[in-house]
């Protein structure tokens, strides 16, 4: 804890009360897969960071991402 909210809790609030805003955000989790490959079910990606490669090569291809989602 640092010192401003040790001291916001000796006077009896809490750090984001005084500055009329929310402190740290914890984080949610890691999120489940959104698509799975077509071929292969066991390949799946969550639709967060880098595009996996059978998921970038389907979609020139013809396949709409809908088809592929979970």
């Amino acid at each position: 804890m640092s010192a401003p909210e040790a001291k916001a809790q000796e006077l009896g609030f809490s750090l984001s009360d005084l500055l009329g805003r929310k402190t740290k955000r914890k984080s949610s989790g890691a999120t489940g897969p959104k698509y799975r490959h077509p071929e292969n079910a066991a390949v799946a990606w969550s639709g967060h960071g880098r595009k996996l490669g059978w998921f970038t090569d389907a979609l020139p291809a013809g396949t709409k991402a809908a088809a592929v989602e979970i």
